[in-house]
């Protein structure tokens, strides 16, 4: 397929892609400041995706050229998509592995209460700590050492 010249994209045409471009844009800047959690990154790759398409569509006249190279930058595209995909996957549950141990979370749980009542049962006047239950430190006035109180 022999081209006798390059296309030429009508001004309303580009206008209107410019337009929905600032669109995007503003989108983009809005976007950021909503707390979507995890899907912020996606939602602003799937923006940043679209203005991509436009500028390619559009500015580099992919749109109205061969369709070998719509097909391969629809191949390309889709490996891109893939491969960020498959990257953020990977970070999103990348500290989870740590995480994971023999127990069940009823057993640690009942460990925790178990661990709880033994503590409940000490009584608080053998958690007492006095000055003279440390030996050989001669800070201040001098006391003698009994060993306890």
């Amino acid at each position: 397929m022999a081209h006798d010249g390059p296309h030429i994209v009508p001004k309303s045409t580009l206008l209107k892609v410019f337009g929905a471009l600032i669109v995007l844009t503003g989108l983009t800047v809005g976007v950021a400041y909503v707390p979507l959690g995890p899907l912020t990154v996606p939602v602003a790759l799937g923006i940043a995706g679209m203005k991509a398409t436009l500028v390619v569509l559009f500015f580099m006249h992919l749109k109205y050229d061969n369709p070998v190279n719509a097909l391969t930058f629809t191949i390309g595209t889709i490996f891109v998509v893939v491969f960020v995909t498959i990257t953020l996957l990977d970070t999103a549950f990348r500290g989870d592995l740590g995480n994971v141990t023999a127990q069940t979370v009823e057993e640690i749980q009942a460990e925790q209460e178990r661990a709880q009542q033994r503590q409940d049962a000490i009584p608080s006047d053998s958690l007492r700590i006095a000055p003279s239950d440390y030996p050989n430190q001669n800070r201040g006035a001098s006391m003698p050492s009994d060993g306890g109180s």
